[in-house]
């Protein structure tokens, strides 16, 4: 589950602070554009795909999530 972490530029937030030892991506998230309707339609379809048995299980899609990570 993702941590939210409100930072005032300066002093270490309480949250990084309680999150265990290891690699983390940090971004921005105040001013992510909206979406292309490319994006949304990708959305859309993968949506329908699962909703007709397609998609892959919690353990694979985790794999693929964190193999690029491991490099």
């Amino acid at each position: 589950m993702p941590t939210i972490v409100r930072w005032n530029g300066a002093d270490l937030p309480e949250e990084l602070r309680k999150l265990p030892a290891g690699r983390y991506i940090v971004e921005p998230v105040d001013d992510i554009p909206p979406l292309t309707l490319e994006e949304e339609a990708g959305i859309e379809l993968a949506l329908d795909e699962l909703e007709h048995g397609g998609g892959v299980d919690d353990a694979d899609a985790q794999r693929r999530i964190t193999a690029p990570l491991r490099r």
